[in-house]
């Protein structure tokens, strides 16, 4: 038996060749892919920066220098008229470079992709790598800067002529719109990003100005508005009509009111006895004695709805408005002034002053002149700083001598510690509640021992309170080398005061100060104390004694400068 070996057919010959073309074809593809895919296709520029036949790591380390700068810097944003500016960081947009080039490094059978290898790149835009939570957040705070309110139109007078302010819309950034807007533009801005907007009208529209204008405005001021009560008349100037016109907004409407107490000072100016006001009832002093001014009944023309009817008069040809007058009546009427009983002398005190020292005087003469004439009223508590403050050079004090420290000194209102010890004393003798007082720190033999008080404008004040039901007025003058003070009223308390020996004396000594206003002074005066004590009784009850204990210093010797030796 013989063998033998059969050829293959044509057409399995065929199949033998195409199919090793073929496997050489996808060979040669997949080997032309591998060496393309080594480097960025040349003629590549990603926004603008070329990077064409750079391998991956160069594309990149390329891009980052070139194009991270330009992602950091602030983006201009606007709405109308306002600008802001977004931080890239803050705001949540960044670059993802390795994406950008990432289809056009490393192997790929991408047709399109090997083409571009083979004919050249093109210009390719960065990939933004963006965090919207971060991106609404910050488009949320630049909208507090960009929005704009409507601004409301206006009417007012310009003296006579009515002027319209037109109002102006506002708008609103529209926050989802814009975030989409910067995302799409951030990295390539041609300018400021215009941000989307919406508007927001004014609630009132131009034109409800316009006819306020001409329907309220312009007819208010057309001429005088006579008002008459009676057979008193008084014309209003247009001029004091636009003064005292308000425009008031509301519902979309605008509307004219006009300003009650401006309206009534045009009319009492054009016809004062339409307009006199009620005058309470004073206690003054007359030829040395209290006296009582009678209160007067004052006459105003009814406020009542007296607005609307001149503004319903402005459109008449008769423009003319019927008004009636009323009465007022004072706070403080003549039977009030009577029933406070001030009437009769219920202490008079004096003292001597150094007429040596006119400039001392002074200040007792301006303190005594800001008192008389004081009214304390039942149950109020009378306070001389109160009364006499500030004391100042412009409050008609001068500078004089003074105690501080201790030593001899000067300060403005000098001298006033004796119409302190003045106040004191009267209060004290007619039994009314010492609140506040001080003694000095050494005692002038003028005033009654335990029995007075210094005076310093912010730390130390002299007060006492009126206890009883009636009311006293004070009245102090200087004359006859004393201060003298005297309260008017009614005599409530019987009032008995004792002073005591001097007692635990302290001898007096030599002190040096080196101040730069030292005032020598010879001493000799020792210190000491003493007990002042007061009882007091009326028809209706008897007090507890008060008693008042003080202690003197010494009056040292001064001598200005440091002590021997020193």
């Amino acid at each position: 038996m013989t063998s033998s070996k059969k050829k293959p057919s044509r057409t399995a010959r065929g199949w033998i060749i195409g199919g090793s073309l073929a496997v050489l074809a996808v060979g040669g593809y997949i080997g032309a892919a591998a060496v393309l895919g080594g480097a960025v296709p040349r003629g590549t520029t990603v926004h603008g920066v070329p990077v064409g036949g750079m391998s991956h790591e160069q594309a990149l380390e390329r891009l980052s220098a070139e194009l991270e700068p330009l992602a950091e810097e602030p983006i201009a944003v606007t709405a109308g008229d306002a600008e802001a500016t977004l931080d890239p960081a803050a705001s949540g947009l960044g670059l993802d470079l390795e994406a950008t080039i990432a289809d056009y490094t490393g192997f790929t059978l991408d047709p399109v992709v090997l083409w571009r290898h083979v004919v050249g790149g093109g210009e390719l835009a960065p990939v933004a790598d963006i965090d919207r939570p971060k991106l609404e957040s910050a488009i949320a705070d630049a909208a507090e800067k960009l929005n704009r309110e409507p601004v409301e139109g206006k009417l007012a007078y310009d003296g006579v002529t009515p002027v319209v302010t037109e109002p102006v819309e506002g708008l609103q950034v529209a926050q989802s719109a814009a975030s989409g807007t910067v995302a799409e533009r951030w990295f390539d801005p041609a300018g400021p990003i215009e941000l989307p907007t919406t508007p927001t009208p004014p609630e009132i529209v131009g034109t409800a100005f316009k006819e306020a204008a001409e329907n309220l405005a312009e007819p208010l001021v057309a001429g005088p508005i006579t008002v008459q009560a009676g057979d008193l008349v008084a014309e209003v100037s247009p001029e004091a009509l636009a003064a005292a016109a308000q425009f008031e907004t509301e519902d979309g409407s605008v509307t004219l009111a006009l300003d009650s107490e401006k309206l009534l000072a045009s009319v009492r100016e054009a016809n004062p006895d339409l307009g006199v006001d009620a005058q309470d009832a004073r206690i003054t002093l007359k030829r040395g004695k209290p006296a009582i001014v009678p209160h007067q009944t004052g006459r105003q023309v009814n406020p009542e709805g007296l607005g609307e009817k001149v503004v319903a008069a402005s459109t008449t040809e008769e423009r003319t408005v019927s008004v009636e007058v009323v009465e007022t009546q004072p706070e403080f009427t003549t039977a009030d002034a009577e029933a406070l009983g001030v009437k009769e002398v219920v202490v008079d005190f004096s003292t001597p002053y150094p007429t040596y020292d006119s400039v001392r005087t002074k200040n007792l003469v301006a303190g005594s002149q800001k008192l008389t004439g004081v009214v304390v009223k039942p149950g109020e508590t009378f306070s001389l700083l109160g009364v006499l403050s500030p004391i100042t050079k412009e409050n008609g004090y001068f500078e004089s001598g003074v105690v501080e420290d201790g030593f001899s000194s000067t300060a403005v209102g000098g001298g006033l510690s004796q119409i302190s010890t003045q106040m004191f004393n009267v209060g004290w003798l007619a039994g009314f509640d010492d609140v506040e007082h001080r003694p000095h720190s050494r005692w002038f033999d003028r005033y009654p021992a335990g029995r007075e008080a210094t005076l310093w404008e912010g730390q130390i004040d002299m007060k006492w309170r009126n206890n009883t039901d009636t009311a006293v007025m004070i009245h102090s003058w200087v004359a006859d080398g004393r201060v003298h003070t005297r309260l008017w009223g009614t005599k409530h308390w019987t009032v008995t005061s004792k002073t005591s020996d001097h007692y635990n004396l302290v001898e007096p000594e030599t002190k040096y100060n080196e101040a730069d206003e030292c005032v020598p002074e010879r001493g000799g005066q020792p210190g000491f104390t003493v007990d002042v004590t007061r009882t007091r009784t009326s028809a209706e009850e008897t007090l507890p004694p008060d008693t008042l204990r003080w202690t003197y210093q010494p009056w040292h010797k001064v001598v200005c400068g440091p002590p021997p030796g020193d």
